[in-house]
């Protein structure tokens, strides 16, 4: 008989823990253990503090250049050139959250000057 019930409660206590239901825990206090952490390629990383870009985590308050004088976030923006050659032109493109951003469906942020 002792046998039989240690299984149920161990499966009871693992889905009362589990439940979206339980809030015995703060909403920032980190990640759930029920929940699956996001993946960046192979590593795990953590939203609050970063993102994934091109399979790479990066910090979200990390910048780079687009074009030779324009700053623009890898995390929320795309950097788009429009044209080539000696009057090259880029833009700088909000990615659109949940899915795989490209320059040419992205809506414009703003223009990069030359």
């Amino acid at each position: 008989m002792v046998w039989i019930m240690v299984p149920v409660c161990c499966i009871t206590i693992f889905s009362l823990q589990c439940s979206r239901g339980t809030t015995d825990a703060p909403v920032s206090s980190g990640l759930w253990l029920c929940q699956p952490a996001p993946k960046c390629g192979k590593h795990i990383y953590n939203p609050i503090e970063q993102c994934c870009d091109d399979f790479t985590v990066l910090p979200l308050n990390q910048t780079r250049l687009c074009g030779p004088g324009c700053i623009f976030w890898p995390c929320f923006e795309l950097c788009c050139p429009e044209s080539f050659g000696p009057q090259r032109k880029f833009l700088v493109k909000l990615k659109v959250l949940g899915m795989k951003s490209r320059c040419p469906s992205a809506p414009i942020s703003r223009v990069c000057p030359k």
